[in-house]
């Protein structure tokens, strides 16, 4: 008989809640030094995760959890440019 296969759990950068790893949607920082959202979870780079859900987007953005987990500053239109593509992926 073989195990149940145990599902990857991450937080959530917004809400801090840990969820299924397939229920949140990855930001990446890539080699580059571009964030953005990688909507198949397979982009190379340093990763946190959020929810699919824009007001866990804006409360991460308050604490500036996005800055610290990737020690840089990260200008106003990327978070803009994430929020829309978070809103059309809900």
């Amino acid at each position: 008989m073989q195990k149940p296969r145990k599902l990857p759990l991450r937080k959530c950068s917004g809400c801090g809640q840990m969820k299924p790893k397939t229920e949140l949607i990855r930001v990446v920082k890539n080699q580059a030094g571009e964030v953005f959202l990688d909507l198949t979870s397979k982009q190379p780079g340093r990763g946190a995760y959020l929810c699919r859900n824009p007001a866990c987007l804006a409360a991460a953005r308050k604490a500036r959890r996005f800055e610290k987990a990737f020690s840089m500053a990260i200008p106003e239109a990327v978070f803009s440019k994430m929020e829309e593509e978070l809103r059309l992926h809900e």
